[in-house]
């Protein structure tokens, strides 16, 4: 029997408009293949970008219609928000493997709008043919309801349809520390930007952030969709506060892989490496909630031993082997 994508089950059960009852039962069916995570240690953007994509032998973007979510929950400066540079060369990457088009979408805390003209992104974006889907705009109809089972949302949680609908989804995060409750913010927290806030008549932020269970729920946000890849610039770090602002450290390294786990299980060794705090240092990876909500999901790699670090190039392999001593004690 030909298996059916979460995409084309939403539109075949025709309850995209509606709720979408989903078991959540955990376990992933992990396959004999590890998720591999590319590591490129570098000081350029553009290259850090073009390195770790080819290090992945991997192309998800050839022939589709491509949609990039960056981190542009504000507009701080790098790791604050995605580099400029970054989804620049991203961008650059994507129509070079064979996209058929590219666009961005965001929801940001201060208006979508706003942030992107304070980043001044919005004219580079226009030069390089990238249409913007400014989450602030969508319908109601367009902010899809999931009510999965065994939640700790109290009555689910809306995902805009732009990323159920996203034949191929980039998502593009930075290294940092979160101090107000989600411990780091990488794949998995960026994907918090999919959700609504007050703004669209949603009161979802304020039960996420006054939740005690806010790390477990960040986890459920994903559960919905899947990127086709995933790029973490961490060239600049927080390993304290966050995520607007924080202690500041030079991680200088870029990751890429298929896998939210695996990435943010690697880029919480990085944290670790780099010397972070006691949220981050104390605990064991794949013991922190958010990381241990994931696994229960099937969202990814549940152990250290199913992720396969590689290293881009020969100048990163020193890099990769530190990171990966610190990535085998869970």
């Amino acid at each position: 029997m030909k298996s059916v994508s979460r995409r084309d089950f939403i539109r075949y059960t025709g309850v995209a408009g509606g709720v979408l009852l989903m078991g959540i039962d955990g376990g992933k069916a992990m396959s004999d293949e590890a998720s591999r995570v590319a590591l490129v240690k570098t000081d350029d953007r553009k290259s850090g970008v073009k390195i770790t994509l080819k290090a992945l032998h991997f192309n998800p973007v050839k022939g589709k219609n491509v949609l990039i979510k960056p981190n542009f929950n504000t507009a701080d400066v790098t790791p604050g928000s995605t580099h400029n540079d970054t989804l620049v060369a991203l961008i650059e990457e994507a129509w070079k493997m064979g996209a058929r088009s590219i666009s961005l979408g965001e929801r940001s805390y201060p208006p979508t709008r706003e942030v992107m003209e304070r980043k001044g992104i919005l004219p580079i974006l226009e030069k390089l043919n990238v249409k913007v889907i400014d989450f602030d705009d969508l319908d109601q109809k367009d902010w899809v309801l999931f009510k999965p089972k065994k939640s700790h949302w109290t009555n689910g949680f809306r995902i805009a349809r732009p990323i159920l609908d996203a034949e191929c989804l980039i998502s593009t995060c930075c290294l940092k520390t979160h101090q107000y409750g989600g411990v780091f913010t990488l794949s998995l927290k960026l994907h918090v930007g999919v959700v609504p806030t007050s703004r669209h008549g949603y009161e979802y932020m304020r039960e996420l952030h006054s939740s005690p269970h806010q790390r477990k729920m960040i986890a459920e946000i994903n559960e919905p969709f899947k990127p086709a890849l995933v790029l973490l610039d961490g060239m600049d770090a927080f390993v304290d506060g966050g995520p607007m602002t924080g202690k500041h450290a030079k991680g200088e390294v870029f990751l890429a892989s298929t896998d939210r786990l695996a990435m943010d299980a690697v880029g919480v060794a990085i944290l670790k490496f780099l010397g972070s705090n006691q949220s981050i240092m104390k605990p064991k990876i794949f013991e922190q909630e958010q990381i241990v909500r994931g696994v229960e999901l099937g969202l990814g790699a549940s152990s250290p031993s199913e992720i396969d670090l590689i290293p881009a190039d020969v100048n990163s392999r020193i890099y990769r082997d530190q990171i990966l001593e610190i990535l085998k004690k869970g």
